[in-house]
């Protein structure tokens, strides 16, 4: 998509096309829809425009009903915050008592929405003209304000009511890249950034050591996917913990230096969620529970207590068996078990190929976790509840 293109896009005729091809779409084959337009409009605009549809029922998943009237680049598309996670973070940049975002690298704006629906005053820092352009759009298409310049995000002044915000491109010329040297902007602009009323949106996967000192971090999940980490400033004063927060709930647990301790299985095995895991806060989550972990270095909690939610799935266990493969078959058909859910930690085990090797017909549907408890292969079958 290059600017004209997408000037056309906004303009009278491109908007009537998108809006055929979104009501034509399912009715008629991309093939035949963009046949049939290219005979009235030019062919670089229906191919934009197609496009365009293709990315927003893409961007629906992140977006929601929004995605309908945005425009999106791929990539952009795929970095961008999802609507809750951004929703949460603009949520906590005004119990701060921030006023003002600049969006540093701001892509298509997916994040400038959610600050100015937050009721913050919105400024977006953006190098490729297009993706400028559609931040732009993309404000007004929603009824929102804000200003949108392009521009190098690493030579932008910052005001001094605003607070940054960074999002570093995660991707190089191979695809995906979990390395911090390989940031744009680079890492040390990043945490020079932090020393200030900052927060930088990171891969969910960061050391904790490599978070700077002053700097809390907080790890974010959304419907049990963990979706980045989130690095807030040592100008906010907060306490330099680690965090874990779950969506939908926005229910948040912090660090505390809870003592790891383990013991013999409970009544119930308890899954934490993805972002209490990559938070460090396992003990935590045990304490709160009352119970404890099998294993000092494997992430299930056992506890008498069958609610683990928001932070854990919890899993009541059944029956303990064995642990060897063809002892376990056995068991296994005793109970007439035919489909079964394999979760493992800690265990060289793969789900798949254990479950064609056990080639179980019976009617029942089971699941069974494998684990260590105090360094020993251990099999549960468990009943999820729900």
């Amino acid at each position: 998509m290059d600017p004209a293109t997408f000037d056309a896009l906004l303009a009278p005729a491109g908007q009537e096309l998108l809006a055929v091809i979104a009501e034509r779409s399912g009715t008629e084959s991309d093939l035949a829809l963009g046949t049939r337009l290219r005979r009235e409009h030019p062919a670089e605009l229906v191919a934009a425009a197609m496009s365009q549809h293709a990315l927003r029922r893409r961007a629906a998943v992140k977006f929601g009903p929004d995605a309908e009237h945005m425009y999106f680049v791929p990539d952009a598309l795929e970095q961008a915050t999802r609507a809750p996670v951004a929703a949460h973070r603009a949520a906590r940049l005004v119990a701060l008592g921030a006023t003002s975002v600049v969006d540093l690298g701001c892509g298509i704006g997916g994040d400038l929405v959610a600050c100015a629906r937050a009721g913050l005053a919105v400024r977006g820092i953006e190098q490729d003209p297009v993706r400028a352009a559609m931040a732009r759009a993309n404000l007004a298409a929603l009824g929102l304000g804000g200003e949108i310049e392009v521009g190098d995000a690493t030579a932008t002044a910052i005001g001094d009511d605003e607070v940054a915000f960074v999002d570093p491109a995660r991707r190089d010329g191979a695809g995906r890249t979990f390395s911090l040297d390989a940031l744009v902007p680079a890492w040390d602009f990043v945490t020079g950034l932090l020393a200030g009323r900052a927060l930088a949106k990171v891969m969910p996967g960061i050391a904790h050591d490599a978070v700077p000192p002053g700097v809390q971090a907080e790890w974010v999940s959304d419907g049990g996917d963990l979706v980045e980490a989130c690095l807030w400033g040592a100008g906010f004063d907060l306490p330099a913990q680690r965090r874990a927060t779950v969506l939908p709930s926005g229910a948040t647990l912090a660090s505390r230096d809870a003592v790891t301790s383990t013991g013999d299985p409970l009544a119930h095995l308890v899954e934490p969620d993805d972002a209490v895991i990559r938070a460090g806060l396992v003990a935590e989550l045990a304490q709160d529970l009352g119970g404890h972990l099998l294993d000092p270095h494997i992430a299930w909690i056992t506890t008498d207590r069958a609610d683990a939610a928001p932070f854990g799935r919890a899993f009541r266990i059944e029956a303990e068996l064995p642990f060897r493969e063809k002892q376990l078959r056995a068991a296994l058909r005793e109970r007439d078990v035919g489909t079964l859910t394999v979760k493992k930690r800690g265990v060289d085990v793969v789900p798949e190929q254990l479950v064609a090797r056990l080639k179980l017909k019976g009617a029942r549907p089971a699941t069974i976790v494998l684990t260590r408890v105090a360094g020993e292969g251990r099999v549960f079958l468990v009943d999820p509840i729900r």
